[in-house]
C-alpha cells in the first residue's frame, strides 16, 4: 500500500494548480457576481489543453484512477462554478463511453469539445420536473417514426443546458417497462425541436449554466440512439419477456461511474476553505495575539483538516478501486460522494465562523464558497440517495 503520488501525478497537480490560481480564483467573484458562462476561462483552459478530450483520454489510463480527481479538486480550489463551467462536459462524455458504440464515441467526443479556437460543451439531460433523484420515472418519450425519432418532453436543472452544442438526452421509449424502456439519445442543438428554455439563478455555482432543455416534436436521425438500434432492440425484448438484466439504468450507471469525480470537486472547495481560514487565523489578531493561538479556533481548525483528509482518502480508493475494475460492492463511489459533499458544507460554515463579521461579507471569499458547497449535497444523487445506496448494498 502507498499514499505517495507518482512525479507524474504531482506535475499535474502543480499545473492545474497554478492554471487555477492564474485564471480561475481572479475572476471567480466576477462570474459569480454577474453569472455569465466563463467563455474565456474555458478558451484559455483550451488552449492549454486543460478543457479536452485528451485530458480524459489521460484518465481513462491511468491505473490509479487519480488522474481526474487531482485535475478537479485543483480546478475547484480556483471556482467551483467555473470549475463546473470546464468539466461539465464531462459527463454526456462518460455517458457515450459507457453507453454508445465506439463509433458513436469516436464521431461525437469531438463535436462535445470544439477546438482550442472554437471551443464547445456538452449536456447531460435527465432530471425532470416531477423525477429528480428518481430517473425511473421520466416522462420526456420518445417516438420511434419510420426511419426518425421524435421526443418530446421537459428536462430541468441541466448543466450547460443553454448552451450546449451536443446534448445526450435520456427518454422513455417504452413507458411498461419502467427504467428498462429508457434509451440515451444524442441530438445537436441545431436539430429541430430542441430549445433552452428558463435559466435558472442559483445560490451558488453562478459561473455554471443551469437551464431547462425543451423537446417540442423534436427530430432526430434512427442511428442517434446511443448503442445503436440493435442493441435497444435486444434490451427490450429482454425485458418483455422478463428476463432480468440486473444492471440498473443507463442514467443511474453514468452518475455510478461519476460519483467519485464529483466527491473530488467538493474536496477543492472544502480544502480552499481550510486554506483560507487557515492562513487568516494566523495574521489575525485579537487580545494583542493571532486568533490561531485561541483554544475554539484551533478545535475548529483541526476538525476541517481531518474531515477534508477523510474525504479525500475515500475519493481516492474509489476512484482506483473503479480504474482496477473492483465492483463497488459497499457502494464505495456513494460513500466518497457523501462524504465529500457533507465535508463540504461543514468545512465551509466553518471557515465562515472563523472568520466571524468578516467571513459573512463578500469581501472574502469564504462566503462564496459555502454558498456553492451546498449543491453537493443535493446534485447528481441527493445525500439522502446516497445513504439509501450504501444501505442497500450493506443489507442485499
Amino acid at each position: 500500500m502507498d499514499f505517495s503520488l507518482s512525479e507524474e501525478h504531482i506535475e499535474l497537480q502543480k499545473w492545474v494548480h497554478e492554471f487555477a490560481e492564474r485564471e480561475i480564483r481572479p475572476v471567480a467573484a466576477y462570474y459569480d457576481e454577474t453569472e455569465e458562462f466563463p467563455w474565456p476561462v474555458l478558451k484559455k483552459a483550451a488552449e492549454a489543453g486543460l478543457y479536452s478530450i485528451d485530458i480524459y483520454l489521460q484518465a481513462h489510463q491511468d491505473p490509479t484512477g487519480l488522474t481526474l480527481p487531482i485535475i478537479l479538486e485543483e480546478a475547484f480550489w480556483g471556482c467551483a462554478g467555473i470549475g463546473l463551467a470546464l468539466f461539465g462536459t464531462g459527463l454526456p462524455l462518460s455517458a457515450v463511453a459507457a453507453a454508445g458504440t465506439p463509433e458513436q464515441l469516436f464521431e461525437w467526443a469531438p463535436k462535445m469539445f470544439g477546438t482550442p479556437e472554437d471551443p464547445k460543451v456538452a449536456a447531460f439531460g435527465v432530471t425532470e420536473p416531477q423525477a429528480g433523484s428518481d430517473v425511473r420515472s421520466l416522462r420526456t418519450r420518445a417516438k420511434r417514426v419510420g426511419d426518425e425519432w421524435v421526443l418530446n418532453g421537459q428536462k430541468v436543472f441541466i448543466s450547460n443546458g443553454r448552451y450546449a452544442d451536443v446534448y445526450v438526452i435520456v427518454a422513455t421509449v417504452d413507458p411498461e417497462l419502467g427504467h428498462r424502456g429508457q434509451a440515451s439519445f444524442l441530438i445537436t442543438k441545431d436539430d429541430p425541436g430542441i430549445r433552452p428554455g428558463k435559466k435558472e439563478k442559483k445560490l451558488g455555482i453562478r459561473a455554471s449554466d443551469t437551464s431547462e432543455v425543451l423537446l417540442e416534436d423534436c427530430r432526430i436521425p434512427g442511428d442517434r440512439v446511443l448503442g445503436g438500434m440493435d442493441r435497444l432492440e435486444q434490451k427490450l425484448d429482454k425485458a418483455r419477456r422478463g428476463e432480468s438484466s440486473g444492471r440498473s439504468s443507463a442514467a443511474l450507471r453514468t452518475f455510478e461511474m461519476t460519483r467519485p469525480s464529483v466527491a473530488a470537486q467538493a474536496v477543492g472547495i472544502a480544502r480552499a476553505a481550510l486554506e483560507f481560514a487557515t492562513d487568516y487565523a494566523k495574521e489575525r489578531k485579537t487580545f494583542g495575539v493571532p486568533i490561531s493561538r485561541h483554544q475554539s479556533i484551533q478545535n475548529h481548525l483541526a476538525d476541517m483538516a481531518v474531515e477534508v483528509e477523510c474525504a479525500r482518502l475515500l475519493v481516492h480508493k474509489a476512484a482506483w478501486m473503479a480504474a482496477s475494475g473492483q465492483p463497488f460492492n459497499k457502494a464505495e463511489g456513494s460513500m466518497s460522494k457523501l462524504k465529500a459533499a457533507e465535508v463540504a458544507v461543514r468545512v465551509t460554515e466553518q471557515a465562515v465562523q472563523v472568520l466571524g463579521g468578516y467571513g459573512y461579507i463578500k469581501d472574502f471569499p469564504v462566503e462564496k464558497w459555502y454558498r456553492d458547497s451546498k449543491i453537493y449535497t443535493i446534485f447528481e444523487g441527493t445525500s439522502e440517495i446516497q445513504r439509501m445506496v450504501i444501505a442497500r448494498a450493506l443489507t442485499e
